[in-house]
């Protein structure tokens, strides 16, 4: 895509994403009940109405372009993404966290062009705080305030500031850790690890446990668009459109 087909979509995309991350709230408020998926993680109405929202807002913005989410997905939906362009959906990332109420939950709007993520905007709705990055547009945040621009830095000479999970520790994270040259850990829950490589305050986020394509696209592109790279264990570039949209292992990087 064009860097003002881009332009055209990102502005409407940041003004849907605070609009579900207000529905969210009023669930955060108000109260909820938590019930399980079929793969055993869990979900609320909050992650529901917000999904609601963004699919209608997202086909309305832009008919031509199909929307991949998390519930609908769940829910039986498979909308066909033979087109090479098409918006992943997570609207609610880290439930785990927002039913432990410690505010480190996420909305996640991605827009992937032929496998690569172009486009990405995620909110933490808590705060207010919202990061964009969109392909020759660069990265940025901002929060009631006029955008900053964010870049990815490159490594210190010193160690690595690693970003990792706060809910999904395993055998395999743990490893991984122990062979990177690490002066500092920062932990935090969903989306956010990717903001803190684009916004040079990791240099680093491993992530060894199952991802789906709807839990990356957003961080991914902006990552990218602040100079980062996100890979597979192997070096290859982490691509989307994958069958039933499933991630393998990968490290997201500043500038390393």
């Amino acid at each position: 895509m064009s860097d003002p087909d881009l332009a055209a979509l990102l502005e409407p995309v940041k003004q849907i994403t605070r609009e579900a991350g207000a529905v969210i709230l009023e669930f955060y408020r108000e109260g909820f009940s938590v019930e399980g998926k079929a793969d055993g993680s869990p979900v609320t109405a909050a992650d529901r109405a917000a999904d609601d929202l963004i699919v209608a807002r997202l086909q309305a913005l832009a008919p031509d372009i199909p929307v991949v989410s998390e519930e609908s997905h769940a829910a039986g939906a498979r909308p066909d993404v033979s087109g090479g362009r098409f918006w992943l959906v997570d609207p609610l990332d880290g439930t785990k966290e927002f039913v432990s109420r410690n505010g480190e939950f996420t909305v996640n709007i991605g827009l992937i062009d032929k496998g690569v993520p172009v486009l990405g905007v995620i909110l933490v709705p808590v705060t207010g705080r919202l990061y964009w990055g969109a392909g020759g547009l660069g990265a940025g945040v901002e929060n009631g305030a006029a955008p900053t621009l964010i870049r990815a830095r490159q490594a210190p000479a010193d160690g690595l500031t690693v970003a990792a999970s706060r809910s999904h520790r395993n055998p395999a994270l743990e490893s991984y850790l122990a062979s990177v040259r690490m002066k500092d850990q920062k932990v935090a829950g969903s989306s956010l690890k990717f903001c803190l490589v684009a916004e040079g305050e990791a240099d680093l986020y491993p992530r060894t446990g199952p991802t789906s394509e709807w839990d990356t696209a957003a961080g991914h592109a902006i990552v990218l668009a602040a100079g980062g790279h996100v890979e597979t264990m192997d070096g290859a570039p982490l691509a989307y459109g994958k069958p039933n949209f499933l991630n393998p292992e990968f490290v997201v990087r500043g500038q390393i």
